[in-house]
């Protein structure tokens, strides 16, 4: 389970450290910084599927996420007492930095300004630095990895041993040093993370993939715009979760039940409501009952993640549906580690009453920088971001 968050440099995240439980709940204001925290988690998955540059790159490159402020806010900025200013010299190098922490092992990614050059890549940014540690604190002797731009070193039975010298600057260490026999923890590291799921707009358009036909084939993982949805429930139905999620659509909307019908290879999800004389199909469904049953499915699969991320789940849905999403997703923190990220008040009661022992953040903004609101020098969990 990931006891720690570590967000450094990214939009208005300029040193943030939140702690993380086996169900956490992540509320606040519109702009305190919520949906940065949700595209962080999903910055560190890119990191494991090679995909991080090009994420950075669609976001509109480094320049356009990094920290906006000063290198530095110190005590007279907070109180008023002079303007919020930059300085004429850096302390530490422009980067963006990523990291996470389990009881087991550690990572950190450092991305940082590429070098100058003639490429039509040049604005491509770079990983500088990636570690991989013992346990959830960054000390010298619990290094197990060391990346310093192209060097690859591990620690050995003797001292440190180089394994790489022309590691490409675009290129993680958890899609390159695949061996794990000969890379044990960092291959641990990357199926962690690998096995990330995030769940934010699940279309409900009229032209929505979910409303659609589907190939018929075995889904354990619903897809992320609900495309694979009718084989995706049928998957549920033919595990040992059907009778929970028949449970949970009959909790959610009086007594309906859910039907997947095959032709022709293709599957037809569709919903039967007590006192209609035919089942309504996907194409008919409202909006909120599509990303509903979308929900619960994803929440109950029988492949679960070891880390699954909600950001707003929900938008869309009517009111009297709020304690049901609650239920459904404290029962499905039973089988994996689940972030919500919301803005509703209700949502965060409801799990709060399902669930006492979850985590609650309420993100705050000051100065145009996030922090946890309740968050003190003792409730902050320790981390340390180490130097180039």
């Amino acid at each position: 389970m990931i006891t720690t968050l570590a967000v450094h440099g990214y939009r208005s995240l300029r040193d943030l450290v939140v702690p993380l439980g086996g169900l956490t709940v992540v509320t606040g204001a519109n702009g305190s910084g919520k949906s940065s925290l949700y595209q962080a988690f999903r910055l560190l998955s890119d990191t494991s599927s090679g995909g991080l540059v090009s994420a950075l790159a669609e976001a509109g490159g480094l320049s356009s996420v990094l920290w906006a402020g000063p290198e530095t806010i110190s005590r007279a900025m907070r109180s008023g007492g002079v303007p919020v200013q930059g300085t004429s010299s850096r302390h530490r190098p422009v980067s963006l930095m990523l990291g996470f922490a389990t009881e087991e092992f550690s990572y950190l990614v450092d991305v940082g300004l590429p070098t100058p050059s003639q490429s039509l890549f040049a604005r491509d940014p770079e990983l500088k630095r990636e570690l991989v540690w013992d346990g959830p604190v960054l000390r010298p002797a619990a290094t197990l990895l060391n990346r310093l731009r192209g060097t690859v070193k591990v620690r050995a039975e003797r001292g440190w041993q180089t394994v790489m010298e022309d590691l490409g600057p675009r290129e993680s260490v958890l899609t390159t040093l695949s061996d794990p026999r000969g890379y044990p923890e960092l291959s641990f590291v990357r199926s962690a993370v690998s096995s990330w799921r995030f769940h934010d707009h699940i279309r409900t358009d009229r032209h929505a993939p979910a409303r659609q036909p589907q190939i018929g084939t075995w889904a354990p993982v619903l897809d992320h715009d609900g495309r694979n949805l009718a084989a995706a429930v049928e998957t549920v139905r033919e595990s040992a979760w059907a009778s929970v999620l028949d449970a949970t659509i009959a909790d959610a909307f009086d007594g309906t039940t859910l039907e997947v019908t095959a032709s022709e290879g293709l599957f037809f999800l569709s919903l039967r409501q007590p006192g209609m004389l035919r089942p309504m199909g996907a194409s008919e469904l409202s909006d909120g009952t599509l990303r509903y049953v979308a929900l619960a499915t994803a929440l109950l699969s029988p492949r679960p993640p070891s880390l699954l991320v909600l950001n707003e789940p929900e938008t869309s849905l009517h009111p009297q549906l709020t304690q049901p999403l609650a239920r459904l997703i404290t029962e499905a923190a039973r089988r994996t580690q689940i972030v919500v990220v919301t803005h509703s008040a209700a949502l965060v009661a409801a799990i709060g009453e399902a669930a006492p022992e979850a985590l609650q953040h309420e993100l705050v903004k000051e100065l145009g920088e996030t922090h946890v609101g309740d968050q003190g020098l003792l409730s902050r969990p320790t981390w340390d971001w180490g130097s180039r």
